[in-house]
This record gives structure tokens, sequence and C-alpha cells, in this order.
């Protein structure tokens, strides 16, 4: 059976596999799912698109950016307003740059017609359109130039909005920056700058750049109003740092005070040497209770319990210099949850030891408030914490004979 003759429009279509087809359809912009950079040239459809985009002069090509990005940015969709002005800023500082360099460089007093025309190759890749050839325009013409920079200055401007809107606060100065560059009386750069400048805790900045923008209108409401933000989070900044300040000068009160208890009960203290890290105590320490800020409170030393001989150990975060060993042992400590021989289950049944300063030991009284083990100088507290050893009274003797054997070692 004979097929029916494809239309016009699919007759380039036939003999191929839907496969083929698909792919074929793919190389046009309008169904594109990604584009090979590389291979832009050789897309008829998709370079001709490319050059309507950039029909006209800097100027136009720019500013139908920005009108993009204004109609985008009225829609709230910030990140797509900032890509069509930063397009329309990339075409005039192009031309900035261009400007530039022919300034810099000694331009030639005769050239024929033919040398000055540009290529269209070159048009293409500066965003230029036939309007290049156009023998009635002069892209460096004073008014044009001047309009650029106005553009330019507006199109930093509203991409500074839209850094401002996504929170993106070093790009907004610098967007300011660049606005101000071209006119240092713009209002709303300034404005943004200090928003942007304040978001970010520079208030000092902040406030130069409101200041800035007041001198040149002074009943802008939007400045104002940044103006009393910025003088509330200076006068909180300089509130904090007194807190700051205040709190630093009762942290060193408290410490000569405690430095100073210390000092007067003959108490001694000193911190392990280099290489050796200190235990992780959290906020515990030896400390004045219940008022640290009170010469007359008492003192309360972190103290750790070792058991030796089952290698094991509890922690008492405060034991006052009135209280006795034993009002903890038998208070909370006794008998600990793992002795299963009960050998540790009263205070009774144990003898504690602590260490000396020149290595030896010395047996605790349990009934003697804490303040008599430490007032004498020979027990140190290292790294803030004093440290007891509690042995089980029937291995005392056995457990004192070894510990003195291996110091001896």
């Amino acid at each position: 059976a004979m097929l029916p003759e494809l239309s016009p429009g699919r007759a380039p279509y036939a003999g191929m596999t839907l496969e083929e087809t698909v792919a074929e359809l793919k190389q046009h912009p309008m169904f594109m799912t990604d584009l090979d950079a590389d291979n832009v040239g050789d897309n008829r459809e998709l370079a001709a698109m490319q050059a309507l985009a950039f029909d006209g002069t800097p100027l136009e090509n720019a500013a139908n950016f920005k009108d993009q990005g204004n109609e985008c940015f009225r829609g709230r969709r910030w990140a797509d307003a900032k890509e069509f002005y930063t397009q329309g800023i990339a075409l005039l500082v192009a031309e900035e740059r261009r400007r530039a360099g022919l300034g810099s460089e000694k331009q030639q007093q005769t050239q024929s017609p033919k040398e000055s025309e540009p290529t269209p190759e070159k048009a293409s890749q500066e965003g230029q359109g036939n309007t290049e050839n156009d023998t009635d325009y002069n892209r460096d013409d004073p008014d044009e130039v001047r309009k650029q920079k106005q553009l330019l200055e507006q199109l930093y401007g509203n991409r500074a909005a839209c850094h401002l809107e996504l929170r993106n606060y070093r790009s907004c100065t610098s967007d300011c920056a660049g606005a101000l560059r071209l006119n240092a009386r713009n209002v709303k750069a300034l404005y943004r700058s200090a928003k942007a400048l304040a978001a970010v805790g520079r208030v000092a900045e902040a406030d130069d750049a409101c200041a800035r923008g007041l001198a040149v209108d002074p009943d802008n409401a939007a400045l104002r109003a940044v103006a009393r933000e910025i003088a509330a989070q200076t006068s909180a900044a300089a509130a904090a740092r007194r807190r700051d300040e205040e709190r630093a000068e009762q942290a060193r009160h408290r410490e000569r005070l405690r430095r100073a208890a210390v000092a007067a009960r003959g108490i001694r203290m000193r911190t392990s040497g280099p290489g050796t890290k200190p235990p992780d105590m959290e906020d515990a320490r030896v400390q004045l209770v219940p008022d640290p800020s009170d010469p007359a409170s008492t003192l309360a030393v972190p103290t750790l319990l070792l058991y030796p001989l089952h290698f094991e150990t509890d922690f008492i975060k405060a034991f006052n210099e009135t209280e006795t060993l034993d009002q903890h042992l038998a208070g909370y400590v006794l008998p600990p949850p793992w002795d299963r021989e009960g050998l540790y289950s009263t205070a009774a049944g144990v003898e504690c030891f602590a260490e000396t300063a020149a290595g030896g030991l010395v047996r605790v009284g349990r009934k003697a408030p804490l303040l008599k083990l430490l007032g004498g100088g020979a027990v140190e507290i290292v790294d803030e914490l004093l440290r007891i050893y509690v042995v089980p009274k029937a291995k005392a003797d056995g457990w004192v004979k070894d510990f003195k054997a291996k110091k001896a070692a």
C-alpha cells in the first residue's frame, strides 16, 4: 500500500527513525534540552537567535537587559533579575575597557576606510549588531558614552538591590561601589550599601555610607530609617561591649580573690608540665562558694577518688574545705556499684591516701576537714584537681609498699 506523502514541514524527516527524528529536533533552539558551547557556531538557527539578541548598539542591548531584569525584579524573581543586569553590565564594562585601551594606544592619523570598518565577526563578539556599520552611529560619541555610563550606574544599582534581597551582602556592597564610582551622589547605592554593611556588623562603615547619603538628601525617609537602625545597632554593640568588659573585670576580680584565698590557707597548687593534657572537668575548678566574689566564702576543690586495686574512679565536683572525707564516702560514694566482693561496703573498711609534692604518701583522715590535709602544703592540687586513693583496709599495707617500690624504681 502506498503511504501518504509527508507535509512539506515534515519532508526533511522522511526516512528517519524515531530516535533520529528526536535528535534532529533537539538541534532546534525551541526543543533543546542542553547546549554544547563548542558547537554553537555550527547551529544556524541558534546563531541567528543569538545575533537577534544583540541586534543593536551596546547601549540599546544593555537597556534591553535592564528592562528584562526590571520585569523579573517586579515579579520578585531576584536571581533571574540579577542575571539580566549582569549581562547588561558585561556589555557596558566591555565598552569601558575598549575605550580605555584605545586611549592608551597611539592612534593612526591616516587609516583607510576599509581598515577602520569592523568585521561582522568582531561585531558579533562584542555584542554589536549591524548598527556598527551605520555611518550615522559613533560608538565613542560623548553623548553616547555619557548615556552608557548613566545606564551602567543604574545596572550596578539594580543588581545591588537583587543582592540585598538575596542576602549576598558582600556582592551588594561591591556593586554599590561600582555605582558610586560613576556617581558619588547616588543615594540609592549609598542606602543599599549602608543596609548591607549593617547586616554584616560593619556598623562604622554603614554609618559612614548613611551619613554620605543624608548629606545628599537629608529628607530621604529610607536613609533616615536606616540611620535609626544603625544608631540602635551602635548602641546595642556598645552596651554589649560594656557587658563583656564588666564580665571580664568580674572574672579578674574573682580570680584575684581565689588566689588570695588559696595563698592565705597555705594550699599548694600547680599545673602539669608541658606535654601533659589536663583532665576535662568542664566548669569544675577550685573556687570560692557560694559566692566567688565574696572573700568570706569557703573553698571547694574538685576531687578524684581513685580505687587503684580495681582501676575505678569517682568524682566529687566540689569538695568543700570544711567537709570531711567521711561525709562523702559514707554519704553516697560507698559502696560503689561495681564492688561485687564487698571490699568497699563501708567507710570504716577503707584507708585513704594522698600523694605528696615530694612523691611520697600521706594518710588522709576520714573525719578531718579537707583544709587540714591541704593547709600544710605537703599535698598539692594539680590542674585544679585533688587526687585521693581509696584502698580496702585489709590490703592497704601491701598497696603502700608496692606504691613506694614503683616510685623508687
